[in-house]
């Protein structure tokens, strides 16, 4: 039977104990780590995942409770044994690199091989080796400070794997850089768990990292909150049938990963009370909505493809209803550019005859989407309205507001209801206009 290759035994970490600052970082966690896991540690600033890795790590000894790495506690071990833990058995990656800027970028990798007693004609050939791996050796003689921001955290993968160790901590790895390179690095994290098999541990609060990893520990206050397992990774994790379902819950954590058991309930309520499709089709949905907004799909490629299963790829919507969003998201994202148009114009001072007929087409737009007119004597006043809305001079409460207060003061006049139904339109629409 596989056995963990960590576990966490009720450790607590307590800063400042018995003073008047004391502060609960870790409050009893338990967990257990499997070798070749891909883990990832996700929690919003302050929720105690750097401090649960730091601990594994073996540089913050817990308060309370037991870790074991490999069945022994490196809290035990002598400074020698320890030495030989961090050096061996453990590496960690940096979000701000850590590299020595007066050292070339092979003697950065190189350097914990001194401490090993590596000779220098074998410590150069395993970090070049390391470089020409991961795509940086045409700049191993250079300082790292001459390096990109995604080149210098490539070297630190390297410099962090020079002792070949079971178990890779990366603490927010990709926090410093842009989205290419951090690509890139998780890439390369993901073929050292996958090819090399190591033990792949990761802190971070971006849920775009989540599909990485085979089970995400989700962290809030110091604990652990839930554990969810990643369906499409063949997991480790021994699991005794029955004990473990991938809900629709456990779904939904994926879509709003920060959100509490409690709150995926609701939402899991709420959608069953308000829409007639699940979250597998909405997921599905979403997907072709992107590759249309994108170009990817011509108009009679987008009804089609709402019109297959979900196993096929689709959200299974029927033809009918498929023609209709494809109709209604062309209205939206025509609108949504008439109204991007317009604020690039401002935004440039550009005064420009097309500004008013822009206006006006987003005011035609609204009364057709939302059914309602207005009198001729109305019409400034609800083109000022939509001005100041788009331009950001007034926000979306306040644009409602007046929508529905009386025209003999400052507002249109409209029922409630319309003037609600507008202001939620509108915002959609400045919403697409702004990303396009």
């Amino acid at each position: 039977m596989l056995e963990p290759i960590i576990k966490v035994n009720n450790i607590k970490v307590i800063y400042n104990q018995g003073k008047s600052n004391e502060y609960n970082a870790l409050r009893g966690e338990t967990l257990e780590i499997y070798p070749k896991e891909y883990i990832i540690l996700f929690g919003p600033s302050g929720c105690g995942k750097s401090t649960l890795l730091y601990s594994l790590l073996g540089i913050l000894p817990p308060s309370s409770g037991e870790i074991l790495v490999k069945g022994e506690n490196p809290y035990k071990y002598g400074v020698k044994d320890m030495v030989r833990f961090q050096r061996e058995t453990v590496g960690i990656i940096f979000q701000s690199f850590n590299l020595i800027p007066s050292l070339s970028v092979i003697d950065n990798v190189a350097l914990p091989l001194i401490f090993a007693n590596v000779p220098p004609a074998e410590r150069y050939a395993r970090a070049m080796k390391l470089l020409k791996q991961f795509g940086v050796d045409q700049q191993a003689h250079k300082r790292s400070t001459d390096l990109s921001g995604g080149q210098q955290q490539r070297v630190a993968v390297a410099r962090s794997l020079i002792n070949d160790p079971e178990i890779l901590f990366a603490d927010e790895p990709v926090g410093n850089l842009d989205s290419v390179s951090a690509d890139q690095v998780m890439g390369m994290l993901e073929e050292i768990n996958m090819k090399q098999q190591k033990t792949v541990i990761l802190v971070t609060h971006d849920a775009k990292l989540l599909p990485y990893a085979h089970r995400v520990y989700h962290m809030k206050d110091g604990g652990v909150e839930r554990e969810v397992v990643n369906p499409e990774k063949k997991q480790i994790k021994q699991v005794d049938p029955g004990t473990s379902i991938l809900s629709e819950i456990e779904k939904l954590a994926r879509i709003y990963p920060y959100a509490s058991p409690e709150e995926l309930r609701v939402k899991s309520v709420v959608n069953f009370l308000t829409q007639d499709i699940g979250f597998d089709q909405i997921e599905q949905l979403e997907r072709t909505v992107g590759m249309f907004i994108d170009g990817k799909l011509t108009d009679e490629g987008f009804v089609d493809r709402l019109t297959r299963s979900v196993d096929e790829g689709g959200p299974e919507i029927d033809r009918h209803r498929a023609e209709m969003f494809e109709e209604k998201l062309n209205i939206v994202l025509k609108e949504a550019r008439d109204i991007r148009a317009y604020r690039d114009n401002f935004t440039a001072k550009v005064a420009s005859l097309r500004q008013g007929d822009r206006i006006a087409e987003v005011r035609e737009d609204l009364m057709r989407e939302c059914g309602f007119r207005i009198p001729p004597e109305r019409i400034a006043r609800m083109d000022e309205l939509l001005k100041f809305r788009i331009r950001g001079f007034i926000q979306s409460e306040d644009f409602r507001r007046r929508l529905k207060s009386p025209f003999e003061g400052d507002g249109m006049g409209l029922d409630p209801d319309t003037a609600r139904h507008v202001s939620w339109y509108l915002e959609k629409l400045i919403g697409q206009g702004m990303y396009l």
